[in-house]
């Protein structure tokens, strides 16, 4: 076998005493793909950002090899060289791109100019020049309209194509190894689907190296040959991904594949992580989705909706009139029982978020009725208001910009208590905060930190229990585990399937995932450009959809495929 392109030895990071990554070791030819998968703090970003010499300062290399072959046949030990050498590295030899296209993009510069910046440093060439080499680039990435996406500043994209102008970025140089760091985490499903195909057709007609990083084996398994499963900063597990999908050998790696939804049953709960690596596998039975339909569907309404429109204005005259409006949701019908989940799913932009955001009369510009338990909430105000604000809440995609970073937990648990006269005695409302806590199974001596000391998935536990503490009816889910590993994902919805089954709680469940979103619902309304384009039972649609787009969904599912 040739020399590989990339030879990493004994790589073992620290931060002080803290080992973060120990011992890692793989090759990697030219043209190939390798996958790091694992839990966030599995050392993933760590191996990437110590090949691109961008680790932080509080880290140190504690031992190890990477010897790079360069484009020239030189070859370079990535570890240890100086920041002056790794300028002639990154970029033109290799190329990363990140999580978050908008944190990494300057939002104040034309991303035609933030591309041209990077061929510009790269290679010897004339502005114009540059400016055709930027335009070839975003024709390369399958941007619709390469010369608007130029002259386009970042917050004017969606993020589907803010993600392609990064990539083209990172090409700018031709690198022959580039690294993607959960590019498609945040993205919608089909957004997600051709993005994958895009960096596979890149590879192949670039003759490029990857190294692709992600906590979903589903979405790994879409684009990597090889696969190195991380947990904790160790390696678990490394094979071809068809092999470690056909016959994974560790327990960790086995857990990681079974918390994913699966799409060809409904268990009572999803399997986790923990439930593998402490050997606690007993099969878990099977949902009865027609008993539990049965029952929800033999009563009234709580929530009706009926032809709801709602408008954002664009542009005024100069006498305050509306000139543009845009219409997010259009004549939107649906009923929502008590002791239902009903899921809401379609693409960024679809309105579903807008639609939640109406049955809480949080919009203005609202055409159409809403009524809860019989009584229209245009007509609520005071008390009424209050009191209804009680009975529905809502739970944010990013718990963490949904929380006082000034409040400790139990302060933020406590807020609604004392806002809404339930709990008027302190002692009471702490003694209510900690049972909220457990409830959520989160040790007591949460509710003296602050949100910065916990994880994704530990402060989606502490919103929700936020939400619980009013003793709500309806909880309005709102993309709420988009954004999270999917061990953790797997822990929140059996966490949301206990509580519905002991509060008697109802959902309104929004994703853009159709996998989470069938595991979780009774029925699914399919939204497209405002609209409802589909309706019905969760397996029936997932099953046999009836629209194009519905299918187009079902088909983008990163699937476990061998």
């Amino acid at each position: 076998m040739n020399q590989p392109l990339l030879s990493v030895e004994n790589l073992s990071v620290s931060f002080g005493q803290s080992v973060v990554l120990s011992s890692m070791a793989f090759n990697l030819q030219s043209g190939q793909s390798l996958g790091l998968v694992g839990e966030s703090g599995s050392g993933k970003s760590i191996t990437a950002l110590a090949l691109m010499g961008l680790l932080p300062s509080a880290a140190t290399i504690v031992s190890g090899s990477a010897f790079f072959k360069c484009q020239n046949g030189e070859t370079v030990n990535l570890i240890g060289l100086t920041e002056k050498d790794f300028q002639n590295v990154r970029g033109k030899e290799i190329a990363m791109i990140f999580q978050e296209p908008m944190t990494s993009l300057n939002p104040s510069m034309k991303c035609g100019a933030q591309v041209e910046e990077a061929v510009k440093l790269h290679n010897t060439i004339s502005n114009g020049d540059a400016a055709k080499k930027c335009l070839s680039l975003f024709d390369e990435m399958q941007l619709p309209n390469p010369q608007k996406v130029y002259n386009s500043y970042p917050h004017q994209l969606s993020g589907g194509q803010k993600q392609r102008v990064m990539i083209a970025m990172s090409l700018a140089g031709n690198p022959s190894l580039l690294i993607a760091d959960e590019p498609t985490t945040a993205l919608d499903v089909t957004v997600q689907k051709e993005i994958i195909i895009l960096l596979r057709e890149l590879q192949k007609s670039r003759g490029m190296s990857l190294i692709f990083i992600s906590h979903d084996l589903g979405v790994i398994s879409e684009i990597t040959d090889s696969t190195i499963v991380l947990q904790r900063g160790n390696v678990m597990e490394s094979e071809t991904t068809k092999q470690i999908l056909i016959s994974p050998k560790n327990s960790y790696t086995k857990g990681l594949i079974a918390c994913r939804p699966p799409i060809d049953s409904r268990p009572n709960r999803l399997l986790t992580v923990s439930d593998f690596v402490e050997n606690s596998t007993a099969e878990v039975p099977q949902k009865n989705i027609s008993i539990e339909n049965e029952r929800v569907y033999n009563s009234q309404p709580i929530l009706e909706v009926k032809n709801v429109d709602v408008d954002y204005i664009i542009s005024r005259n100069l006498f305050g009139k509306p000139m543009q409006v845009f219409r997010a949701v259009s004549s939107a019908s649906f009923n929502l029982f008590q002791g239902e989940t009903l899921g809401i799913v379609g693409e960024s932009g679809c309105g579903k978020t807008t639609l939640g955001r109406a049955i809480l009369n949080l919009v203005e510009n609202r055409n159409g009725s809403i009524t809860f338990n019989g009584s229209p909430i245009e007509s609520f105000s005071g008390e009424n208001l209050k009191a209804f604000r009680r009975e529905v809440q809502i739970v944010f995609q990013d718990p963490y910009s949904s929380l006082n970073p000034r409040l400790t937990i139990g302060e933020a648990i406590m807020e609604p208590l004392l806002v809404h006269s339930i709990v008027p005695n302190k002692a009471q409302r702490k003694a209510r905060a900690l049972e909220l806590l457990h409830e959520v199974s989160l040790p007591a001596n949460s509710f003296y930190r602050y949100p910065h000391e916990f994880s994704g998935g530990q402060r989606q536990r502490i919103v929700i229990a936020r939400a619980l503490a009013l003793e709500p009816k309806v909880l309005i889910c709102d993309e709420m585990v988009s954004a999270l590993d999917v061990s953790v994902q797997a822990q929140i919805l059996n966490l949301l399937n206990d509580l519905k089954r002991k509060r008697n709680l109802t959902y309104l469940f929004i994703s853009h995932d159709l996998s989470v979103v069938r595991y979780m619902s009774n029925r699914i309304l399919v939204m497209q450009n405002g609209q409802i384009v589909e309706e019905g039972f969760a397996d029936d649609i997932f099953n046999s959809p009836k629209s194009e787009y519905t299918a187009k969904l079902i088909a983008s599912i990163p699937g476990v495929k061998a």
